[in-house]
């Protein structure tokens, strides 16, 4: 456990993000996303050495800050780096790349799906370390919970599913297919506007600076999850910076602790 925070106030809602906070399915994402990205800047030019690894640091530094926000955007970057260096002349638009990034993530998320429904793994494999307990004791008092994702809304679902999560949430929210907007604001701001909670009865869970960002911004207490998503607990610790930067107000690892984290929502 890392990062100390206020003392939380009792809430009666919880959101969550999904991938890295619960589910580890797309686990290795980035390593699907930066070759994909290096191909489509570079096409068939021959780059030295220096452009190479320029080129690569760029698209790690976007990747990181980047990292929570819907594919979508992450494309239109994409589209305009393509441009900016010239050196590939087929360009698509962020559509396009998106359909070719998720094509190659999801052959990595199919096959792990598989194992599951052959029985050659079990759901505990991909899920985060204490996450169905903690969930179990949220839904045992009562907590309302959601999810909010910009993982494209029919997969989100899927997954939920496929690891036995689905039924602990009232609404899972993923990105609209073929729609630009970001599901996690708008699930934010449903359950504050529409819903009448206030942000102080609301906690935000998750693994990217997204949504701890709209959870301070709306009133709410934002926990980080600084997950290490191959093991599936302990401090990931570029995910703690990035998270701390974010103005997290707790971060952990995962949810073994379940007594600390009822603390933080203020549960004795």
């Amino acid at each position: 456990m890392a990062a100390e925070g206020n003392a939380a106030v009792k809430v009666k809602v919880a959101l969550f993000d999904f991938d890295g906070t619960i589910s580890t399915l797309r686990a290795g994402w980035e390593e699907v996303m930066a070759p994909m990205m290096m191909q489509a800047i570079a096409g068939d030019a021959v780059l030295s050495a220096g452009e190479k690894a320029e080129l690569e640091r760029e698209i790690a530094a976007y990747i990181d800050q980047s990292t929570g926000i819907q594919t979508i955007y992450q494309m239109e970057w994409l589209v305009g780096k393509v441009r900016e260096k010239g050196w590939n002349d087929k360009v698509l638009d962020g559509w396009g790349y998106k359909a070719e990034y998720n094509e190659l993530l999801l052959l990595k998320v199919k096959e792990r799906i598989s194992l599951l429904e052959k029985g050659e793994l079990q759901a505990e494999h991909y899920i985060m370390a204490g996450a169905v307990a903690f969930l179990q004791q949220l839904a045992a008092k009562g907590i309302d919970m959601y999810v909010a994702s910009g993982t494209d809304h029919p997969d989100v679902v899927k997954e939920a599913e496929v690891l036995g999560v689905a039924s602990y949430f009232k609404e899972i929210v993923g990105a609209p297919p073929g729609r630009a907007e970001c599901s996690k604001e708008k699930v934010i701001g449903d359950l504050i506007a529409s819903r009448g909670f206030s942000g102080s009865e609301l906690v935000v869970i998750g693994d990217g600076k997204v949504e701890i960002r709209l959870a301070k911004e709306n009133g709410g207490l934002a926990l980080g999850l600084a997950s290490d998503e191959e093991r599936r607990e302990g401090i990931n610790p570029v995910k703690e910076k990035r998270l701390a930067e974010a103005g997290a107000d707790w971060i952990a690892g995962d949810f073994l602790d379940q007594a600390d984290w009822l603390r933080r929502l203020g549960f004795e």
